[in-house]
Order: C-alpha cells, then sequence, then structure tokens
C-alpha cells in the first residue's frame, strides 16, 4: 500500500467535501469552499451526509445483528470517520470480517484507518473501481467466502456510475456472485423533494444570478452542476421508482424503499426526521 499517494489540495475533493459536511477534520480550504457553495444553493445536503451515515450504522447493525451477517463488501468507502463499517459489524459480532474498495488515492492513504479489527475478525482494503466488478471480487475472496452469505454495501457510490456505463448491469454482476441469505444494501441520491437557496448561489437571497433557478430544475441539481464546474466528480441523481428497481429479484426488508432519515429511524423524543433527497433499501438474496 503506498505510503504517500499524490494529492492535489487545490483541487476539490467528493470524499473531503463529505468528510467536511459531517464536521470532520480530513479537509482543506478548497473543499470547505466549494462545500459551503453546495449548501447556498442546496442547504439540505448536510442533512443527507448526516442522515446517509446514520442510515450505514443502523444498516449495518441490522445486518450483524437480526441478520446474522459476519461478512461484508462495502464498495465506495469514502474516507474513514466515526462508526466505519467495520466497527459497527464488530461490535456487534467480533468475528465479522470486512472488505472496504474505493479507487481514491485519499481514501488509500488513510486506509489504514480502516484495517483496524477485532482479534477475533478481520478487515482489508481494495483499490478498486466499481466498474470491474469481476476483479472487486477475485480480490475480496482472499477475504471473504462467497460461499457464505455477505452484506454487499454500495452507499451513495451508484450515482457516480453514468448510465452508460449501466449501474445496473454492474449491480447484477455484484449480487450473482452472492450466496443465499446475502443482503444487498444500497443507498443513491434523489431530486423528488427540491428545496435550495436563493437560486443564485451567493446566498444574498435575490436570486439574480447568471444562472438562475430555472423551472425544470431543482437546487440539487444545480448544486452538482456548480460542483462539477468547480472540479469536482459528477454525480447522477435517479428517481425513487429507478432505485427500488435496484432490488429486482431481491427480498426487501420493512420499510421498503424510503428516505435514508426514514429507515428504521432511532425513537426521538420530538417525532420521525423529516425525509431527505437520499433513498435506500435494504434487500435479501433468496
Amino acid at each position: 500500500m503506498p505510503e504517500h499517494p499524490e494529492i492535489d489540495s487545490s483541487v476539490p475533493h467528493s470524499a473531503r467535501i463529505w468528510n467536511y459536511w459531517l464536521d470532520g477534520k480530513e479537509n482543506y480550504p478548497i473543499d470547505r469552499e466549494v462545500g459551503d457553495a453546495f449548501v447556498r444553493i442546496f442547504p439540505g445536503q448536510v442533512d443527507i451526509a448526516r442522515h446517509s451515515r446514520a442510515f450505514l450504522g443502523r444498516a449495518v447493525r441490522f445486518l450483524a445483528g437480526e441478520a446474522g451477517i459476519r461478512q461484508f463488501l462495502d464498495i465506495g468507502t469514502g474516507l474513514p470517520t466515526v462508526d466505519n463499517t467495520h466497527e459497527v459489524a464488530q461490535r456487534v459480532a467480533p468475528e465479522s470480517r470486512i472488505v472496504y474498495v474505493d479507487n481514491d488515492p485519499l481514501v488509500l492513504a488513510h486506509a489504514r484507518a480502516l484495517l483496524t479489527s477485532t482479534p477475533a475478525g478481520v478487515t482489508s482494503y481494495i483499490d478498486a473501481d466499481i466498474r470491474e466488478p469481476g476483479a472487486i471480487l477475485a480480490k475480496a475472496a482472499d477475504t471473504l467466502d462467497f460461499g457464505e452469505p455477505v452484506g454487499l454495501l454500495l452507499l451513495g457510490i451508484l450515482g457516480h456510475v453514468t448510465d452508460e456505463e449501466d449501474p445496473e448491469a454492474i449491480l447484477a454482476q455484484l449480487v450473482d456472485a452472492l450466496a443465499p441469505g446475502s443482503y444487498v444494501v444500497i443507498n443513491d441520491g434523489t431530486n423528488v423533494f427540491g428545496g435550495g437557496g436563493d437560486g443564485d448561489g451567493d446566498g444574498d437571497g435575490d436570486g439574480d444570478g447568471e444562472q438562475a433557478e430555472r423551472p425544470d430544475e431543482t437546487a440539487r441539481v444545480r448544486a452538482i452542476a456548480r460542483y462539477v464546474e468547480a472540479g469536482g466528480v459528477a454525480y447522477n441523481l435517479r428517481s425513487p421508482e429507478r432505485i427500488t428497481a435496484y432490488f429486482d429479484g431481491l427480498e426487501l426488508v420493512e420499510p421498503g424503499v424510503v428516505p435514508v432519515s426514514r429507515w428504521r429511524p432511532e425513537a426521538l423524543p420530538f417525532g420521525e426526521p423529516d425525509e431527505v433527497d437520499a433513498f435506500c433499501g435494504v434487500a435479501r438474496v433468496p
């Protein structure tokens, strides 16, 4: 594993921006600048980041607990933060084995934080791209036994796959490798609820910017477009119906495909959390 992969701190980076939205410290001024600009256009992004992270914890606790899963393949890992997949799983079942997958040199630079494990369990990291599922499965087999159930996590990663690259075909190849009794966990971005800032991204409320809102655009679509202009990686928002179709042929567990904030939320004294523009589901492989 390279000790110091080359990192350009002058270009915004999605993993570092998400780290910033999650109140992390692994980010640079350019990431904070672009992250703040995104949130000025689409204020709901911070809630999406935080609810998505909380969903990871609830889903992994369900898999390791109620579902009895002891192997996890987490593709699109992102930067290590509090309660990573192995920490949540091994807290429930110390013997859990976890393979993380990412193709990001920044994540690779921090991967040693993902390789801590209980003595009874195992964690490993694969430098690979989701667009090469065969390579991922071959390398993951060094740690995981695909003859036994595996929990496959695809959290916020399929949106980085374009329609031309066929996310459904990639998902099908991954799922086909899973034994019966495995589970698939998906979380991806939508633009159902819209919502956002003032329409021009300058935060002044006047909506008179040169790229003011058009009737056919949601705030999140505009925020992503500005983000790409700033040098970020494109993200493809997809409808809840298409995200639901990712689970075709699988057995969805309750409550089905819902906003990440509404998937088995923790009991709160002030009622259910708001709906956010990211949908998720957990399903069993029959």
